[in-house]
């Protein structure tokens, strides 16, 4: 792998794990603004901390991949694999974690989220570094986890204006 593709997942880990960081404290500081609570949590439950991995990293791939997919084409299928590994893997380390100790600590849930941010670009990375090119039925399958991160931002919308009454949707 090129220094200048693992630059940029050097780059993206320290952006998304920022940008997520801050992301956490925006709507309080927007004054409970309507669209920044789309993007941002609006409470401390564990969807809407999912939104602090998922939307920086969406962001970021927005910018970087149309620069970068000419040299390393498997990235249209490697960066929405990574995003949606990535925001999953907050909900499935934190009710891991939180089931086995029967409690949650602070300092472990915002380390899960780094983890989270660190495994989602090792996987960008990983499944960019071992395909050559994409062949015709590679570039199909890329559709699919494209859909699913769409299906994800509609969700994120929808069920931030009207969440479900599961726990996985309820402030903790």
């Amino acid at each position: 792998m090129q220094k200048k593709f693992l630059l940029t997942a050097i780059i993206g880990i320290l952006f998304t794990s920022i940008a997520g960081t801050l992301a956490h404290f925006t709507y309080e500081w927007s004054n409970g603004n309507f669209l920044v609570g789309l993007f941002t949590p609006i409470s401390e439950s564990i969807w809407e901390h999912m939104k602090l991995l998922f939307f920086p990293m969406l962001f970021y791939g927005i910018f970087v991949c149309p620069r970068l997919i000419q040299d390393y084409p498997c990235l249209s299928f490697s960066y929405p694999l990574g995003i949606l590994a990535g925001t999953l893997a907050i909900p499935l380390l934190f009710y891991t974690y939180s089931g086995i100790l029967g409690r949650t600590y602070i300092s472990i849930d915002i380390l899960i989220f780094y983890i989270s941010v660190i495994l989602a670009f090792a996987i960008v990375c990983l499944v960019t570094s071992r395909c050559q090119k994409l062949s015709p039925h590679t570039r199909r399958s890329a559709l699919l986890p494209w859909l699913l991160v769409l299906l994800l931002t509609i969700s994120f919308i929808v069920f931030t204006v009207y969440p479900p009454s599961l726990a996985i949707f309820q402030a903790g």
